[in-house]
C-alpha cells in the first residue's frame, strides 16, 4: 500500500484497456446559479495525454488505500489546484466495466470556485453550463456516462417526520421517553447519511450512492434533542406538520426533496410543493 500504486493499465471484462490498476475516479463539481442553472467544472486535457484535447473531469487512478472520494479530491488538487473547501459530496456514480470501474464523485460547489491547470495534464479548466457540455469534444469515457450523470446534478434533501417515524418504529417503551427514542433514531439516520444511500423510493434518480442532507423535524417532548453528525434538527414551536411544510418550502428549487412520513394529510401538503414522499418503513429497513 503506497502512493501511486494504482498507476498502470488494467483490462476490463469487455477487453478494453483503462488507466488505473485499482480503478479510477474523478470529480464532477457542480454549482447552481441563482436561476437554477447547473454549471460543471471541466478539464481540457493536454495534447500529449491519453485522449489529449478532449474535455472531461479532473481524475485519475485510485491508489489501493483510497476510496473514490479521496482519489477524486486528490486528483482535483493535483490537476486543477482545487481544494476540498467549498465542496460537499452529494453522490457517486459508478461506471462498472467488470474488473475495472470509474466512479464519478458529484460534489456541490458553494460558488464557481477558482480552478486552474496545476500540472502538465491540464490545458484548461472551465465552468461550463450543463446544457452546453455535450457540445464539447468530450473524452470518450465521459461522453458515454454524461447522459446518465447529467440527470444527477441536483442534491437530495431528506426531511424526517421524527414523531411519525418513532411511532412507526414502536420501540418498547418509546412513549415514556420520546426524546431518547428520537435521539437514537437521529443518530442512526446520521450514520446512514454519512455511509450513503444506495436506493431511493419512487421516481427519484439514484446515482449509485446518495449522500443527502438530512433535516429532522422534532416536536413536543423531543424538541430539545441535539443534532447528530450528518443531520440538522428543526424544533417545531407548534405543529410539527407545519414545520415540515416550511422546511420543504425553504429548500432550493433545484434540490430533490424526500419527506419521510406516513401522515396522509402531510403527504398531500408537501407534494403540493414538489416534494417526494415515502413511508417510515423505507428508512427503517435501511437502519
Amino acid at each position: 500500500m503506497a502512493a501511486r500504486d494504482g498507476d498502470g493499465w488494467a483490462t476490463c471484462d469487455r477487453g478494453h484497456r483503462h488507466w488505473g490498476v485499482h480503478g479510477a475516479s474523478g470529480l464532477l463539481a457542480v454549482h447552481h446559479d441563482d436561476g437554477g442553472t447547473p454549471h460543471v467544472l471541466m478539464q481540457k486535457r493536454s495534447w500529449w495525454s491519453h485522449h489529449g484535447g478532449t474535455w472531461g473531469l479532473p481524475g485519475g487512478a485510485r491508489d489501493s488505500h483510497e476510496d473514490a472520494v479521496a482519489t477524486a479530491l486528490r486528483e482535483a488538487r493535483e490537476e486543477a489546484a482545487l481544494g476540498g473547501e467549498g465542496l460537499r459530496v452529494q453522490g457517486i456514480y459508478l461506471d462498472d466495466h467488470g474488473g475495472w470501474s470509474f466512479e464519478t464523485v458529484i460534489a456541490e460547489a458553494a460558488d464557481l470556485l477558482h480552478a486552474a491547470p496545476a500540472n502538465s495534464e491540464s490545458a484548461e479548466m472551465r465552468w461550463i453550463p450543463a446544457g452546453e457540455v455535450a457540445e464539447r469534444n468530450l473524452h470518450p469515457g465521459f461522453a458515454d456516462t454524461w447522459p446518465s450523470i447529467s440527470g444527477l446534478l441536483s442534491p437530495l434533501v431528506v426531511v424526517l417526520d421524527m414523531a411519525n417515524i418513532v411511532g412507526a418504529r414502536a420501540e418498547y417503551g418509546w412513549w415514556r421517553d420520546r426524546a431518547g427514542a428520537a435521539s437514537r433514531l437521529l443518530s442512526e439516520a446520521g450514520d446512514l447519511a454519512e455511509d450513503g444511500l444506495s436506493r431511493t423510493p419512487g421516481e427519484l434518480p439514484v446515482p449509485g450512492t446518495w449522500y443527502p442532507r438530512v433535516i429532522a423535524v422534532v416536536e413536543g417532548a423531543a424538541r430539545h434533542v441535539r443534532a447528530a453528525p450528518g443531520t440538522t434538527v428543526v424544533a417545531a414551536s407548534g405543529s410539527g406538520d407545519d414545520a415540515i411544510v416550511r422546511v420543504v418550502k425553504e429548500t432550493r428549487p433545484w434540490e430533490h426533496v424526500l419527506v419521510v412520513t406516513a401522515d396522509r394529510e402531510l403527504r398531500t401538503r408537501v407534494t403540493a410543493f414538489g416534494a417526494h414522499v415515502t413511508g417510515p418503513r423505507w428508512l427503517l429497513d435501511q437502519l
